[in-house]
């Protein structure tokens, strides 16, 4: 079992700007308790010889990169609001100061 006490929660709840009722409070402190004693029950294993990962997946979760038909410049410049069609373009709001 953890040593998280009511208070620490509380403070913690404090940082992230919440505010937890009693009932809350008793229920995040055993919750979180349960999250650290199971953290540090993981911490226990021997991970010696085991190579650090990026990811937990063996396989990439990208897709292929498949060319597949698109609209046409002139379908896209005719739907585009404030086209410029001459100029292959069209306006889009400022975002940038």
């Amino acid at each position: 079992m953890s040593t998280l006490s009511p208070q620490d929660v509380k403070r913690i709840a404090e940082l992230a700007r919440l505010e937890l009722s009693a009932a809350e409070l008793d229920l995040f402190t055993r919750q979180l308790g349960d999250i650290l004693a199971y953290v540090e029950q993981i911490r226990t294993l021997d991970t010696t010889g085991v190579p650090p990962t990026s990811s937990v997946l063996n396989r990439p979760v990208d897709r292929a990169d498949e060319p597949r038909p698109s609209l046409s410049r002139a379908d896209l410049l005719r739907n585009a609001p404030d086209a410029a069609p001459e100029a292959g373009l069209f306006k889009v709001p400022r975002v940038i100061g």
